[in-house]
């Protein structure tokens, strides 16, 4: 079954590298469907009955989003609240629809790995500040899978350093 790939960015047309790999994964539509939310969405009225049925429809999900202030774009928070409704994602016999999906985020981050440390500029590792998201896939029941992060964007962005993300996204994406 494919892959669903739901990209929450913001301002796509100025995108490096999320639109870099949004490219690369529609060069394969029978292996990744790509839902752009903000582009679905310019509004931001999600259409909650469309989103659940995707979601119904896939085993494996992917949500793809740059990291900023420490989380996601806010469509992608308004979008769990909203499409992983009490009955459908959770909290009854009926619900649960996200249960055994596998579930994964790939993110780009402005700054170096090492900045996010312990006793280093932020304080925090990805995972602690991630927690958030984990947390969530748990209490829907999903397979929640390890996190990708392609670090450096504000200091590395030369087409070679992009190339290089692409082969380490599709690699994560096919490696669960």
């Amino acid at each position: 079954m494919k892959t669903l790939v739901i990209v929450v960015h913001p301002d796509m047309k100025n995108s490096v590298i999320n639109k870099r790999w949004v490219e690369e994964l529609q060069k394969y539509p029978d292996t990744y469907t790509v839902h752009q939310l903000y582009a679905c969405y310019p509004d931001e009225q999600i259409d909650v009955p469309a989103e659940q049925h995707l979601i119904e429809q896939h085993d494996k999900i992917v949500f793809q989003f740059p990291f900023y202030w420490f989380s996601s774009p806010p469509l992608l928070k308004k979008w769990f609240d909203e499409v992983l409704t009490h009955g459908w994602a959770y909290g009854s016999k009926s619900g649960y629809k996200l249960a055994e999906k596998t579930i994964s985020l790939a993110i780009t981050v402005g700054g170096d790995e090492d900045e996010y440390r312990e006793g280093e500029k932020y304080g925090y590792t990805m995972q602690e500040l991630l927690r958030p998201f984990e947390l969530t896939f748990d209490y829907i029941k999903a397979d929640y899978k390890p996190f990708f992060a392609y670090y450096g964007l504000e200091f590395k962005a030369t087409e070679e350093w992009i190339e290089k993300s692409v082969a380490l996204y599709l690699a994560h994406i096919d490696s669960f």
